[in-house]
């Protein structure tokens, strides 16, 4: 009783911590879990190359999806990425995705439920284990389903989706920022800015709504605007992923790779990448 699966990362549009209401976009950079059930009661799981990282969330998917559709089975479950932790590229909703996938492909079970509705068994159980404070539906159903989605997280309500071809530059800072440890009522004070911002990207103006929402929760959450200036003139759209520390900017690869030299100068990594439309993917 073995599975297999795949999830992107994302980046940021719109961070919901101000008023609920989130977007994000899957990039072309991955979380595998492979999940092993068997007649045990307790799930146990590994992360691999980070023999020390709290591995809460991905026992509690395959706890969730092992109650729903099997028969409360245990195991263990595995996951590798090549997307940092902690650096706002939606990390544990990758993982998350993943393991419930591989969770559901283990019990033959994948045909039991929507991508939607696997999705949120990875937010309900983001939500139990406590490592994020909106259920991040938003990233969640971004990697799960792929392309750009708009949701309203007090309800786990997917508002609109749509499948952007856009090439992606991301900076990671070397250092790591969680979410849940993000200060909201500090995000709360820039409410009527997220409101614009979730009018633009409903009105699909992508690329606009996240560069007002990089300088709008880089002043909330404390992180420099130079890397948002910098690309201004050169990206389509350019913000702070998550709750950082990363930086997304989107637009031509020419353009980007003007960025990249001069994000480059920095501490850290930059990279190029791409969107990906097909979401998480049973292997």
């Amino acid at each position: 009783m073995e599975g297999r699966a795949a999830a992107p990362a994302a980046g940021t549009v719109l961070n919901a911590l101000a008023t609920g209401t989130g977007s994000a976009f899957a990039i072309d950079v991955y979380t595998t879990a492979t999940v092993d059930l068997t007649d045990d009661d307790e799930v146990t799981g590994t992360i691999a190359g980070a023999p020390d990282a709290d591995t809460r969330l991905i026992e509690r998917c395959v706890e969730l999806v092992t109650e729903r559709f099997g028969d409360g089975q245990g195991g263990t479950v595995e996951t590798e990425s090549d997307v940092p932790m902690a650096s706002g590229l939606k990390s544990s909703s990758a993982a998350a995705n993943a393991t419930v996938l591989a969770a559901l492909s283990a019990l033959d079970a994948t045909d039991e439920i929507s991508r939607e509705d696997a999705c949120r068994l990875g937010v309900e159980a983001a939500r139990d284990v406590g490592v994020t404070i909106t259920g991040a539906f938003d990233d969640a159903s971004a990697s799960m389903l792929g392309g750009v989605t708009v949701t309203d997280n007090t309800t786990d309500e997917l508002l609109a989706r749509d499948e952007p071809d856009w090439d992606v530059l991301v900076w990671t800072p070397p250092e790591r920022s969680f979410s849940a440890d993000a200060d909201v009522e500090r995000c709360k004070q820039i409410a009527p800015m997220a409101d614009l911002v979730a009018d633009l990207a409903l009105d699909g103006a992508y690329p606009r709504a996240m560069t007002v929402n990089g300088l709008a929760f880089c002043a909330a959450l404390g992180f420099p605007t130079d890397p948002l200036v910098e690309a201004m003139p050169h990206a389509e759209g350019v913000s702070l992923s998550g709750t950082g520390p990363s930086f997304t900017a989107i637009g031509e690869r020419s353009d980007l790779e003007r960025i990249e030299d001069i994000w480059s100068t920095r501490e850290g990594t930059t990279w190029l990448t791409t969107t990906q439309t097909d979401g998480a993917q049973t292997k």
